[in-house]
């Protein structure tokens, strides 16, 4: 088969660090297949278009993806890529995770105007996140700090630390470390503080599902996207998925979810919590690496039993998956 299309076009959002992730790709691919064309098509999403609302008010579950999905159900685009922690877990039909790179650090840090680490903050000190997940994990280490809304691209929330009279502000060290910024950092979090999101640190490659044969476009993007698939964290992000999709959970729950494979073995911790923190279930799980789906569901309805249900109904209004 003949491997390489004519040019391949990646869809992406246009920030920064968007743009670097869909680069990134394009570099690898030409790495694995020499000669092969490749161009970004910038798409601007509805997150990116609404900066100035909380994303846990905005509503739905794919604000970062909808439109470059839509662009790649309308053939507009060959491939997507995405930070898996906005995807959602029910994908639009004909649409499918094809690939998913070796993962950056999954963990979030603390960069602080002073240098100062989260335990020595002062007392009410103001704190920048836009999840609900951050937030929940950090009053519940420090139910004193004053957590604030902070939206934008990266460089813009980095930039608002020091303009908007924040203390310290929390990010992916993903995004930090992908645009050379690792400098900044003041302490990175660890999971005993802060449990990432599911999919944390991770890119996903979104392409068509093939249909038409093996001399069809969409199965040679199959082929090309395939080759820069990594095996244990594409298992490790499935288990987190399945959690977070058993609970039903997106921007507006507090969940955290992160899987290591070791062999044939997946451990998978995970969390859920009241948005003001003071309530939080963490729990874990470990099963074979051939099916993580079942440990993260397993996890789940640990979760679930232990309180996490009541946690859910009092945030949704009792939309939990059953």
């Amino acid at each position: 088969m003949n491997l390489e299309p004519p040019t391949l076009v990646i869809g992406t959002r246009g920030s920064q660090l968007a743009v670097w992730q869909a680069e990134h790709v394009a570099a690898r691919l030409g790495e694995v297949f020499p000669g092969v064309s490749v161009r970004l098509e910038r798409i601007r999403t509805t997150g990116d278009r609404i900066l100035d609302v909380p994303l846990a008010q905005v509503g739905g579950k794919a604000l970062f993806v909808k439109e470059i999905e839509e662009a790649l159900l309308a053939g507009r685009v060959d491939l997507a890529v995405h930070s898996m922690k906005d995807v959602p877990t029910d994908l639009p039909a004909g649409l499918t995770i094809a690939a998913i790179p070796p993962r950056e650090d999954p963990a979030d840090v603390l960069i602080s105007r002073t240098g100062q680490r989260l335990a020595d903050l002062p007392r009410g000190a103001r704190v920048g996140t836009s999840s609900l997940r951050r937030q929940a994990q950090l009053l519940h280490h420090r139910a004193d700090l004053i957590i604030v809304g902070l939206r934008g691209n990266l460089d813009t929330r980095i930039r608002k630390l020091a303009t908007e009279g924040l203390d310290a502000i929390v990010l992916a060290a993903a995004g930090v470390k992908r645009l050379g910024l690792e400098r900044l950092v003041t302490e990175v979090l660890a999971p005993e503080i802060v449990v990432s999101a599911s999919g944390q640190g991770a890119l996903g490659i979104e392409i068509r599902e093939s249909q038409g044969g093996r001399e069809s476009r969409e199965a040679h993007v199959t082929e090309l996207v395939k080759a820069l698939d990594h095996a244990d964290t594409h298992t490790a992000v499935r288990a987190e998925r399945a959690m977070l999709r058993r609970l039903g959970g997106g921007c507006q729950v507090p969940i955290a979810a992160f899987a290591s494979v070791e062999g044939d073995t997946i451990r998978l911790r995970g969390l859920i919590a009241s948005t003001d923190g003071a309530t939080l279930v963490r729990g874990e799980r470990q099963g074979a690496s051939d099916q993580p789906e079942t440990v993260g569901q397993a996890l789940a309805e640990d979760l679930l039993g232990r309180g996490g249900q009541a946690i859910l109904k009092a945030i949704t209004g009792g939309n939990v998956r059953g």
